[in-house]
């Protein structure tokens, strides 16, 4: 007779409720696996998918992800006569918050030479890429657009032509893909009224420093105008050539900093990804031990509960074996079963959560393996009570 399945029927009320409870904990842990690995895979998504060998930056600088960097748009040129260099393109990156689909969103630009550059969207899952130089963008389902749709990015109006899936910044935001000059415009483009303040501001600098005012209208033009800058140059190198002594020479050079994609991504999980991968690193470590903590408290209490029945099959002669067992048992049952049914709960919370959630089989196997071992540790409190029961006391002693 298997006394723990006996007892489980017994108490099958307070058990299914006991397993639903420490389930729902379990999930979490589950989903927070979910969350560690996908913040490091929004953080790593352009690089790894942004088909290039080198990054060229700012000089100094560890851009363009981590720090800003401004670098002036004609150093594609210089970059692309580099011996070894295959291709050369420039690239604009920034954050942005407008009215997208009705509501305000946050998303991440992305500035590219739509006609051969490096930098496009790699994946169109509808529509097609830009193929126009002006007013056409390609942006990811999570802004909630689909292809026709009208989006008004300062006085311009930009038509979505594509829509990507999953193509995300190192926080997670969507993307949007312009050609290179809009999302220069975008970005720098000004408010008329400040245009025109910041103008007149100019002028009078200039005619406080002894320019007349026809001089001072002639240099407005140079000293107003937006800045042609870029955040990066992408590279590729051409067939045969050595990708390090490439990089030297731009650093030599052209004194640009030079990152390899590897390099890139170590610079985004050595920097702007560390600190948030150690927050829940650890907050996933609290929550195994926790988890493991209130299933030994569990089955202690479920022990304690039954210390009588306990001393009754000492009494009759039951071998320690069989008490181990049952303990045993329940714990393995109720670790288990808690573990399936957070599973089940996992499965259901990823569909509309709303950052990236990233599971990976063998952290999930090393979750189940952790618990399994804490439900047999757990388990030995509530043994070494059993154990230390005097049979006298299935007679009331």
């Amino acid at each position: 007779m298997d006394l723990a399945l006996k007892d489980i029927r017994r108490h099958l009320g307070k058990f299914v409720a006991t397993i639903v409870g420490v389930a729902m904990l379990l999930a979490i842990v589950l989903v927070m696996n979910g969350i560690y690995q996908g913040n490091i895979a929004d953080g790593v998504w352009l690089i790894e998918n942004t088909r290039t060998d080198l990054w060229v930056v700012e000089r100094g600088r560890g851009g363009p992800f981590n720090e800003s960097s401004r670098m002036p748009r004609d150093a594609a040129k210089s970059v692309a006569a580099t011996p070894g260099v295959a291709a050369a393109s420039p690239l604009v990156i920034y954050a942005a918050q407008r009215e997208l689909g009705g509501r305000s969103q946050q998303f991440t630009v992305i500035g590219y030479d739509v006609f051969g550059g490096l930098g496009g969207p790699g994946g169109v899952v509808r529509g097609r890429a830009i193929e126009a130089p002006h007013y056409e963008m390609v942006a990811d389902r999570k802004l909630g657009l689909a292809p026709g749709d009208k989006v008004a990015l300062g006085t311009r109006e930009y038509t979505v032509v594509g829509i990507t899936q999953g193509a995300v910044d190192s926080g997670g935001n969507p993307l949007v893909y312009l050609s290179l000059p809009d999302a220069q415009e975008v970005q720098f483009q000004q408010d008329n009224r400040a245009v025109v303040a910041a103008r007149a501001a100019t002028l009078k600098r200039l005619e406080g420093a002894g320019y007349s005012q026809d001089q001072a209208s002639r240099l407005l033009p140079l000293l107003s105008s937006p800045a042609d800058t870029v955040n990066a140059v992408l590279v590729n190198v051409a067939p045969g050539a050595d990708g390090a002594r490439v990089a030297q020479h731009i650093r030599d050079w052209l004194y640009f900093n030079v990152y390899t994609s590897d390099e890139e991504r170590a610079l985004m999980l050595e920097g702007r990804l560390a600190r948030m991968s150690a927050v829940l690193g650890l907050f996933r470590a609290l929550l195994i031990i926790v988890s493991i903590v209130i299933i030994a408290l569990i089955v202690y209490v479920l022990t304690i509960e039954k210390i009588r029945s306990i001393a009754t099959l000492k009494l009759i002669g039951a071998s320690n074996v069989v008490i181990v067992r049952l303990i045993m048992e329940q714990s393995m049952a109720l670790t288990l079963a808690s573990f399936a049914v957070a599973y089940a709960l996992r499965e259901l919370i990823a569909p509309g959560f709303p950052r990236t959630l990233a599971f990976l089989a063998h952290e999930t196997g090393i979750t189940f393996a952790v618990m399994l071992a804490g439900g047999v540790v757990a388990s030995g409190m509530a043994v070494w009570h059993a154990l230390r029961t005097p049979p006298q006391l299935a007679l009331g002693g």
